[in-house]
């Protein structure tokens, strides 16, 4: 059998990854409408954690048993990987004992080699470089919302982090444009920027990129593991924050995202968070039917 992978949007064609939102949406109706869907039945998903999470847990557990399915959580201080055992070897004996392997960690590098040596599918749920679960949510929630997606304009405003990666690789798979705000030495890796630079812009000024977007998102100034710099880095982003201003230089009927956590009165002001403009919470519950149609690919494939 041909194990596929998701370590980032581009593990999946164009075409799979558009299937996949229109599935999610699918799904979601579905659960509404109270109809018993259980493709995982016997199946288990083993969640390592080397990065604590209340969205990315819970909705996977509740994906896997809202299916039929279970699901085992892992920290680091529960398996011998955090007392010395190799990635590979974890790899090696995890996958021969359930179904599906999810990991969210720092070093991207950890989840490829997990995966190289994996007997099942493995998903990132989060590395210090992407985030692609995520951008599976936010584009799902964009087309409840709005429609198709495909020649808007996503603004991004602040950290050049694994979300911005993610939102980069993004614009590629589902053809937008996307404009990016960053403070200087804190931009997005250059690399990816210049990968896909027919489709991504990086500027300094946030009322350029939000000008006339279709979309605009953010997320907190320091992320975790970098709370020693969250003094620092409040002076460095303070005229990144999403508020009524800058939203008012998008379109009318843009709308906000964040991946939460947020942090109110940094980032973004609370009058943006919870505003008409706001989807943040159908973004954050739709974190659970886009991995639900993920992991029904990935099982299935």
């Amino acid at each position: 059998m041909n194990i596929r992978h998701f370590l980032t949007l581009i593990d999946l064609s164009k075409q799979e990854l558009n299937q996949l939102i229109q599935r999610a949406i699918e799904l979601k109706k579905m659960l509404r409408a109270k109809q018993q869907h259980e493709p995982f039945k016997n199946k288990v998903l083993a969640m390592i954690f080397d990065k604590s999470s209340t969205r990315t847990r819970v909705s996977f557990e509740t994906a896997m048993i809202q299916c039929g399915g279970s699901s085992i959580f892992l920290s680091l201080r529960d398996i011998q990987l955090g007392r010395g055992e190799t990635i590979e070897d974890t790899s090696r004996v995890l996958s021969s004992m359930v179904d599906a392997i999810m990991i969210r960690t720092f070093k991207h590098e950890d989840v490829e080699l997990f995966a190289q040596y994996s007997k099942v599918p493995v998903i990132n749920a989060l590395t210090d470089m992407y985030h692609p679960c995520q951008l599976l949510a936010d584009m799902q929630t964009y087309v409840e919302c709005r429609g198709d997606i495909q020649g808007k304009k996503v603004a991004w405003i602040g950290d050049g982090n694994n979300m911005c990666h993610s939102y980069i690789r993004a614009a590629q798979q589902f053809d937008f444009k996307l404009a990016i705000a960053s403070p200087t030495n804190y931009q997005p890796n250059m690399d990816l920027v210049n990968q896909y630079s027919n489709y991504v812009e990086l500027m300094t000024d946030p009322m350029q990129a939000v000008k006339n977007a279709d979309l605009v998102t953010t997320d907190v100034w320091a992320s975790m593991g970098q709370e020693a710099e969250q003094t620092k880095r409040v002076r460095v982003f303070k005229d990144y924050q999403v508020n009524n201003s800058l939203m008012s230089v998008a379109k009318l009927d843009a709308v906000f995202m964040h991946c939460l956590p947020a942090h109110r009165g940094e980032e973004v002001s609370a009058e943006v968070i919870d505003g008409k403009q706001s989807v943040v919470w159908t973004q954050a519950e739709n974190r659970l039917h886009s991995q639900k149609a993920l992991l029904e690919f990935l099982l299935k494939t």
